[in-house]
């Protein structure tokens, strides 16, 4: 499974980490963003809404993404 550490960035870095991440894995496969960015868990939310992949919060600065399209 891929990581990204993208603690100590700010936004809207951690989520365009992703989205070039998850260009690069295939449909099923997840990776865990590692943030401590506030507007984090926000943004992933419009992100998934915007291209139909998911995530969960595992914990505090922990969200696993599932890439679903």
């Amino acid at each position: 499974m891929r990581e990204i550490d993208a603690r100590g960035l700010r936004c809207p870095q951690p989520i365009i980490e992703l989205g070039k991440a998850i260009s690069e894995i295939d449909l099923g496969h997840q990776i865990t963003l590692l943030s401590d960015d506030p507007a984090t868990e926000p943004d992933l939310s419009a992100w998934s809404r915007m291209t139909g992949n998911t995530f969960e919060k595992k914990e505090k600065d922990t969200f696993l993404v599932t890439k679903l399209s």
